[in-house]
């Protein structure tokens, strides 16, 4: 086994002991599709209790995938099998939707085996909320990003967050948290699910 597959076998294995959904698929063509159809089978958003600022798209049954941190071309492209499933794709105005955001779509910068970390970096507050105010996050890895452990890229991992300006989140699973009494709680904090799609670049 190659050592790049290792790694993805590790990823997966440490993901799904923290309730991830792991995936694996052989492009972003594959992970559009996936993203595109988990939206639209899912009940809308607007279950959730809606803030002031996202009440005038609340109740309209609408289904939203937010992916802000794509390229033009690969935007169009999500765009196009969004328009094929009735899912309403945006790439900005996430504070203006709070609560009413069905899926965020990212693709990882780097992870972590060891710990199924998927490595997030960004400047753009569009992408940092895609990632924390939908109830499910989907996001990509690229198996040649992944690594075994954090101290292996320790200096790239310092790098990233000694940028100004930017801003590095680290991703384990889905949001979770527990009171007093021990008893856990998820989606209180950020998404309710996490589905990580290994994507075979390697």
């Amino acid at each position: 086994m190659k050592k790049a597959e290792k790694l993805a076998k590790s990823m997966r294995e440490a993901a799904e002991r923290v309730s991830a959904t792991v995936t694996s698929v052989a492009s972003m063509d594959e992970a559009y599709a996936y993203a595109a159809g988990i939206c639209a089978d899912k009940a809308p958003a607007e279950n959730l209790l809606v803030p002031p600022v996202a009440a005038e798209t609340a109740g309209t049954g609408e289904k939203i995938l937010a992916a802000p941190g794509l390229d033009a071309e690969e935007y169009k492209k999500l765009a196009k099998v969004c328009g094929e499933r009735g899912v309403t794709l945006i790439q900005s105005g996430l504070r203006e939707r709070l609560g009413g955001v069905d899926v965020g779509f990212t693709v990882a910068d780097r992870g972590v085996a060891e710990t199924a970390t998927m490595v997030h970096v960004s400047e753009n507050e569009e992408v940092r909320l895609a990632t924390m105010v939908c109830e499910i996050h989907v996001i990509v890895m690229p198996v040649s990003r992944i690594a075994g452990t954090a101290l292996e890229i320790e200096e790239e991992l310092a790098a990233m967050m000694a940028k100004p300006g930017s801003y590095t989140a680290f991703i384990s699973g889905a949001s979770r948290t527990a009171d007093i009494e021990r008893v856990l709680a998820l989606g209180v904090h950020g998404p309710l699910e996490l589905h990580v799609l290994l994507l075979e670049d390697s």
